[in-house]
């Protein structure tokens, strides 16, 4: 095995322990700080988050390539790759968190305009993830591992472990998904998939609706949101590929 392999194997022991934490005391402290917050904030600030999520999922399903154009590489070492995707991570790292600063400078209804945006640049750079580590998302079931990844990021300690052990073992999950796209589609629950990113960003976003303090704090997350998806990706496409093939 290479070092860079050696690197790799240690990093996805790492991966694999904060996947499967238990939450602490101070996670749950915050959460029901949040719970307080959240229901002093209008309504419609909720809507937009579930339907942003709900409509991003099904483009990200449906959608012939979701606006990438980034190559599928073949033929690389994993190592190759990732020199290539860590450029990818700056890239979307700063597009999202001048989108932050620019809809978090006005107030709350810049602040609803954040979150379809966001989800866009996350799952463009997923899209462009699975093209550098070799993948077609042409293929349906590739797009099912992107949203898998993005619950992986996105969702508390139980559910966290549940998508993690779907992603590492998706050779046989892929198997056992059925050849129309379409009948999978309405088995999927949204109402889930939409609570659980809900709940994990509503703390710094419902920050980000107060004017002025709103850029700070869109800035910094949406940069630590993007972050935490390319951790994610990256791994998971480690864990697959190392599955797969020797390093």
């Amino acid at each position: 095995m290479t070092d860079y392999g050696e690197k790799i194997q240690r990093e996805l022991l790492r991966w694999e322990r904060k996947s499967l934490q238990r939450g602490s005391i101070s996670g749950r402290f915050a959460k029901n700080w949040q719970n307080k917050i959240n229901n002093k904030v209008p309504e419609r600030f909720h809507q937009t988050v579930a339907e942003s999520v709900k409509y991003m999922m099904k483009a990200t399903l449906t959608g012939s390539d979701y606006l990438s154009d980034q190559e599928i590489l073949k033929d690389l070492s994993i190592e190759e790759r990732e020199k290539v995707l860590e450029k990818r991570i700056e890239m979307y790292k700063r597009t999202a968190a001048l989108e932050g600063a620019g809809t978090g400078a006005g107030g709350i209804f810049l602040g609803l305009a954040d979150f379809p945006l966001l989800l866009s640049i996350k799952m463009k750079f997923l899209f462009d993830a699975a093209k550098i580590y070799g993948y077609d998302v042409k293929d349906y079931r590739e797009r099912l591992f992107l949203l898998s990844i993005f619950q992986l990021a996105f969702s508390k300690e139980e559910k966290k472990r549940e998508v993690f052990n779907k992603i590492t073992s998706w050779e046989k999950e892929r198997e056992s998904l059925p050849k129309e796209e379409s009948s999978y589609l309405e088995s999927i629950d949204w109402k889930t998939f939409q609570l659980e990113y809900r709940d994990f960003i509503d703390l710094p976003k419902t920050l980000q609706l107060i004017p002025g303090f709103g850029a700070i704090v869109g800035a910094v997350a949406n940069y630590n949101y993007l972050d935490i998806l390319s951790y994610h990706a990256k791994n998971s496409f480690r864990h697959r590929l190392v599955e797969q093939r020797s390093l």
